[in-house]
């Protein structure tokens, strides 16, 4: 495992340094967990529409190629231009051939992870093409220079005052006012002048219908339908696993989304679009990117059922303590740590690892991948493909050699009662990582073959 700056340790011990905001970070994000929680005991059939959305989508991934294809089909019908794109650089290329085609060098952009997966934002700024995200939280890490930090609260780790200093820099704001309707208000205004004069707006896309070849994409904002609505060219880029296949499964996995994500009924724009407007033209991009690997590994391919509502974000405690950035990946949080070694196991060789495998994950996700389950397993590939740090090998085989020989074990157990109780400096200091954030538990008076010996003669 590479032990760089890019590891999650160490980026969590940065976002650690600020103890009062990785608590608020934390008790926000289980403040969204407690209204899922509550949402779904509002309905009785909550279990039976997590299973029915499940069954959906292992039939999908059974059958994903007829439905790819029927979609295409119908998709064409309608007058959409449907393409094909291998990975990131090809799905970046065809966006930027139709922008260039057009002579268009602005384009409003709605929130979209495929799109950070391909990092589509810097490459067309590179090509002199102005990118502007219009989603709220987008604008305002894409006004910082970051990456969002939660694919649904993109700018879950900032505060009000963060985003008043942002605005206040980007926007000329008033300084120091960081009330919550003023900074809407004034990113309303920004945003609306762009929406008007942009030819161009790109979309992602939640769910795409094969019987229909029609997409839906889902907001609160209604940001990507003013986007497409009154641009020339519509690009809609979707991660081809977002298929169903018809039109009346919508109702399963729409009463979901929302729920799972914020605790709402349903969001506040659930927008189908079938086909152009008249003089418009409207584009979709399949894009695999990694995910026929992952189809292919079958131990990881329910991960591709994910319908990216990041309830296993907010129920996470690794993640809720960590922060997104600390998962360097578009993707972060439990469903990001099983699809991020799809892509590239070198790289993010750590994150399995950024789990206390809890399986709080799996409980909450809407439709039942087994996320805790697949974390378990990365960890198992990533150490037999010699991805795992040495510290970790060395540690496993000594507790391996510890728990294979009684005797070694009864005198570990002594040896380090003894310490903690005459010599604790031995233990509480710098050089175990466990200490830095807790104290040490106090040592029993025996153990607990000693307490059995001399209680169950």
């Amino acid at each position: 495992m590479s032990h760089s700056d890019k590891d999650h340790p160490k980026l969590a011990e940065q976002f650690n340094a600020d103890e009062p905001r990785v608590d608020w970070h934390d008790e926000t994000l289980w403040w969204v967990r407690v209204k899922r929680d509550k949402a779904a005991r509002s309905i009785p059939e909550w279990e039976q529409l997590r299973e029915t959305a499940s069954r959906i989508k292992n039939n999908v991934l059974a059958n994903l190629s007829e439905y790819l294809i029927q979609f295409e089909e119908q998709a064409t019908r309608n007058g959409i231009t449907v393409h094909w794109a291998k990975d990131g650089k090809e799905h970046n290329a065809i966006v930027l051939g139709l922008l260039q085609k057009h002579g268009i060098d602005r384009m409003v952009k709605s929130k979209s992870m495929l799109t950070e997966e391909c990092h589509l934002n810097d490459y067309l700024q590179q090509h002199g093409i102005e990118v502007i995200d219009t989603d709220l939280g987008e604008r305002i890490v894409q006004m910082r220079k970051e990456p969002p930090s939660h694919i649904v609260l993109p700018a879950i780790h900032l505060k009000k005052q963060d985003v008043s200093d942002t605005f206040h820099e980007h926007l000329q704001t008033e300084k120091g006012n960081n009330d919550p309707q003023f900074l809407t208000q004034a990113a309303r205004i920004h945003l609306r002048e762009k929406f008007l004069t942009r030819r161009a707006a790109l979309t992602g896309v939640n769910f795409a219908v094969a019987e229909t070849g029609e997409f839906v994409v889902c907001t609160n904002e209604g940001n990507a339908d003013m986007g497409a609505h009154l641009a020339d060219i519509h690009i809609a880029s979707m991660g081809f696993e977002k298929i169903i296949p018809q039109r009346r499964h919508l109702s399963v996995f729409l009463r979901l989304l929302a729920r799972s994500a914020t605790g709402q009924p349903i969001t506040t724009y659930s927008s189908h679009f079938k086909k152009p407007r008249k003089g418009a033209e409207m584009h979709i991009v399949l894009v695999d990117n990694g995910r026929s690997t992952q189809l292919g590994r079958k131990d990881f391919r329910n991960s591709l059922k994910c319908i990216r509502c990041g309830a296993c974000f907010n129920t996470c405690p690794v993640y809720r303590r960590s922060g997104g950035h600390s998962y360097h990946t578009a993707i972060a949080g439990p469903i990001g740590s099983i699809l991020a070694p799809n892509l590239d196991m070198r790289k993010y060789a750590d994150l399995p690892f950024a789990s206390t495998l809890c399986g709080s994950c799996s409980n909450v996700c809407p439709v039942k991948i087994d996320i805790h389950d697949q974390l378990y397993k990365w960890r198992q590939v990533l150490m037999k493909e010699g991805y795992g740090s040495t510290i970790k090998k060395m540690g496993m085989k000594g507790m391996t050699f510890t728990l294979s020989h009684p005797g070694f074990y009864q005198f570990a157990g002594k040896a380090g009662r003894w310490a903690m109780k005459a010599a604790p400096f031995i233990i509480n200091n710098k050089l175990n990582p466990w200490y830095k954030q807790r104290d040490m538990p106090s040592p029993p008076k025996e153990s607990f073959g000693e307490w059995y010996k001399k209680n169950r003669k």
